[in-house]
């Protein structure tokens, strides 16, 4: 920018925006440019969409918009994140900026400091917020969204758009998106639901990414930079490895001996065709294990780095593997601040719960600069493996995918073992999506000049396919918003039954679904134009050839159908054969029969019909495009109808009693929790009962469970057994009401979960639950939330039980809080 008019017009855009100017002035990087047009336009006074890859800065733009919230006296701003570690991380930073006075988080299980000025929170605390219209809602004027592509999460998603949705017209949105194919939709909507919005899109890294093969001990480059970037060639020398059949004499000599020859000193990577071509059979080429991966990196220069393993055990055994192999990667000085940070982080674990967890293997494998990363560790472990990671004290971290998600921790580089995970029912190929979030941890700002992955070299692997994964950024956003149970009585009770409908349809899976119903209006509209003409081509000046090529097609149907089903009864059989004498009767009796051009008329009519049968099918997917949400929501109102929860009053809406309470229970089993409270079904539990009944009601089983050996008995069987019977009668209610149902209780945490409340040890839980330490906090405290719910919406009875399992429950591992 050393030009005369860009310097002017760089002047000029920071006397318009001297905020803009002032905050970028005190960053330690000079602000890229689609952050600037991000701060340019919340001090215009938009809102803003920013669209940016993993590690871009794009934190940047809501940061600026608590900076502007800061400079007003009573202005607020929230920061909401999708996960609970996010927001733990955002809340430290912001402390560092404004102090611990002017900052407060709330996650659920955690309430620091809530009536702040800018305060760090979940998705779902702003939703629940906005429905009871809480006074905390007062003086708000910013709400960041960080990591809003979650609204595509088939689970959680929903709470994103209802928060869009509800938000008050004068707060402004900063909606921060990792990169996605259709961010002008998105920001159309946006821009419709919540007024002037700036779209603002990036895809440039502020960290280059150099992508390589690990073949064996070398690291090949995947794309031959003498083609140039534009064509994304791969690099030959990989496509020879993988096709040898074409190699010269001297060639697989070279190759006989790349592959037998003993692994040499580790390379630095290198550009593509700068070495002798090597092709081998991709068959015998033998992967390297893990303790030589790490060595190879180590030695080229690339640590730290993250492996991404697609299960738990494996990254576990992947420590255990380098732990074994007596890899040592930190100096002595770095082995006293681990033991010192470590010591300080975990100081109120208790030293019997410690030794439960594995404590002292997995800190002598944070000593020797290793770690594993993934939703089975105590939270407490995870917290500190990150932190000991952002600081570069542990250099290597073999992690599922869910690190990926948000959590800051970049590596030098990032090594894919597999292209493929496990999905639940069978492995499939990871996604471009996928694979541009997981690369994304590569490359750290003001540190590194690169990033790199680094995928290793199996059996079939094409080079091709993981270019084309490596090159194409197809990532759409998609809504997965629903309407569910509490969210009608909010709304009904909030604007009425016809205003809600109008919200709903105001959702971006509606704008989604309204907008792909213009293309097919679109294509009926053609095909209707199409259709005319060939009317007119088939028109017979001696009859209506439409109807004659009807029975014609009739008649030809009839017969298909006969000759292909020759095993029905000769009953049916004998009345298909009427059925076609018949049908040849009236076409042989037909004006257009003897019509001397009738084969030239028939052509038209067979692409009449052809046409007609498409246009159809088109018509009817707009009917079930169109009002798709609205209608869903009346089938909701229809069952809630049906069991008291609203009722109507000269056609206008309102909520019983049943209803009211209703409004402030949250969760996947709104409904089924709401009918067991006003049926009294739970009355007769004990504070350690009722936790261990709350545990059924949000516990999900990662494998299929079955039996209910070691199940509290006594009044929790009494009331399990109604509970179940209870969920199958609205089970079949909503079928009825055509609505998805839900799955049926999951016991396999109650037995535990009833032992942790009675005070149990917890290996002797852990054992019961079956399950990693991780797993088993994460599950208490979504029971914990269930119970702090109860407690404030039940009877009396089942209140003061709610509460004192509550007590009982939050102990040990399960309190732990890092902030």
């Amino acid at each position: 920018m050393s030009d005369p008019a860009s310097r002017y017009a760089a002047a000029e855009a920071e006397r318009r925006h001297p905020v803009s100017a002032s905050f970028a002035s005190l960053q330690k990087f000079d602000l890229d440019p689609f952050q600037i047009a991000g701060c340019h336009a919340l001090e215009e006074g938009r809102s803003v969409l920013v669209a940016a890859p993993t590690g871009a800065g794009k934190t940047i733009v809501g940061e600026f918009a608590v900076h502007l919230a800061m400079r007003e006296p009573g202005d607020k701003a929230f920061y909401t994140t999708p996960m609970k570690a996010l927001s733990n991380q955002k809340f430290r930073e912001l402390q560092d900026v404004y102090g611990e006075g002017e900052v407060g988080l709330l996650t659920g299980d955690t309430n620091i400091n809530g009536n702040a000025r800018v305060v760090v929170m979940t998705t779902e605390v702003l939703r629940n917020m906005l429905y009871a219209n809480s006074p905390a809602l007062r003086g708000l004027r910013y709400v960041v969204m960080d990591e809003v592509h979650y609204l595509a999460d088939r689970f959680r998603g929903p709470v994103w758009e209802e928060v869009i949705i509800h938000l008050p017209q004068t707060v402004r949105l900063v909606s921060l998106s990792a990169t996605v194919s259709n961010a002008e939709e998105f920001g159309d909507w946006l821009d419709t639901v919540r007024g002037d919005t700036a779209v603002i899109v990036s895809e440039t890294r502020p960290v280059p990414l150099e992508q390589h093969v690990l073949v064996r001990g070398d690291l090949l480059p995947l794309f031959d930079d003498r083609a140039g970037v534009a064509t994304a060639q791969v690099n030959q020398e990989l496509t020879r490895i993988r096709s040898p059949k074409g190699a010269t004499f001297e060639n697989n000599r070279r190759a006989s001996e790349y592959r037998s020859r003993d692994d040499r000193e580790a390379r630095r990577p290198h550009r593509g065709g700068r070495r002798p071509v090597r092709p081998s059979n991709a068959q015998r080429i033998e992967r390297i294990d893990r303790p030589q991966v790490v060595k190879l990196l180590g030695q080229a220069n690339l640590l730290p780095a993250i492996f991404f393993i697609f299960s738990r055990a494996g990254c576990d055994a992947a420590v255990q593997q380098v732990r074994r192999s007596h890899v040592k990667l930190t100096t002595p000085a770095e082995r006293d601040e681990i033991r010192d940070i470590i010591d300080d982080r975990l100081a109120p674990l208790q030293d019997e719960d410690l030794a439960v967890l594995g404590y002292w293997e997995w800190r002598d494998n944070l000593e020797r600069g290793v770690a594993s990363h993934h939703a089975g560790l105590l939270p407490a472990f995870k917290e500190v493996v990150e932190e000991l990671f952002q600081r570069k004290l542990v250099k290597v971290v073999f992690a599922t995918e869910t690190l990926a998600l948000g959590i800051n921790m970049p590596a030098r580089t990032v090594v894919l073992e597999k292209l493929e995970k496990f999905n639940g029912e069978a492995r499939v190929a990871i996604t471009s999506g996928e694979y541009t979030q997981l690369t994304g941890r590569a490359g750290r700002r003001g540190i590194d000049v690169e990033g790199h992955a680094v995928v290793q070299w199996t059996e079939g692997l094409d080079p091709q396919a993981v270019a084309a994964l490596a090159s194409r950024r197809t990532y759409p956003l998609n809504s997965s918003f629903r309407p569910t149970y509490n969210m009608a009585v909010n709304l009904i009770d909030q604007f009425g039954r016809e205003r809600a409908r109008e919200i709903l349809e105001s959702s971006f899976a509606q704008f989604q679904a309204d907008r792909a119903v213009v293309g097919l209006a679109r294509q009926v509209k053609d095909a209707e134009a199409s259709l005319a003409g060939y009317e007119t081509s088939m028109t017979c000046d001696r009859g209506d050839f439409t109807e004659y090529s009807g029975i014609r097609r009739d008649l030809s149907d009839l017969e298909k159908l006969n000759r292909a089903d020759r095993t029905a009864p000769s009953r049916i059989r004998a009345q298909r054969q009427k059925d076609l004498q018949s049908l040849r009767r009236r076409m042989q009796r037909h004006p257009c029969h003897t019509c001397p051009d009738r084969e030239a008329h028939a052509r038209w009519a067979e692409r009449y019909w052809k046409l007609r049968r498409r246009t159809d099918k088109l018509r009817r997917d707009i009917e079930t495009r169109t009002g798709t949400v609205a209608r869903i929501f009346d089938r909701i109102i229809d069952v809630l109808t049906q069991l008291d929860y609203v009722t109507f009053e000269a056609g206008t809406a309102a909520l019983t009693d049943a209803g009211r309470t209703m409004r402030r229970i949250y969760g996947e089993r709104d409904l089924l929790v709401a009918e067991s409270l006003r049926r009294g079904l739970w009355r007769d539990l004990d504070p350690a009962s009722l936790a261990a009944l709350a545990s059924c009601l949000v516990y999900e089983p990662r494998r299929d469970e079955s039996g209910e050996y070691g199940l509290p008995r006594g009044p929790f069987r009494e009331a399990l057994v109604r509970t179940q019977d209870l969920w199958a009668r609205l089970d079949d209610l909503e079928q009825d009401n055509r609505l998805p149902g839900s799955e049926p209780l999951a016991t396999g945490l109650a037995r535990a979960m009833n032992s942790w409340a009675r005070g149990a040890t917890l290996d002797r839980v852990l054992e019961e639950a079956d399950l990693a330490a991780g797993d088993f906090v994460r599950w208490t405290k979504q029971t914990i939330d269930l119970l702090d719910q109860l407690s404030m919406v039940a009877d009396a009875d089942v209140a003061v039980a709610a509460r004192r399992a509550l007590d009982a429950v939050r102990r040990g591992i399960v309190a732990y809080a890092s902030v």
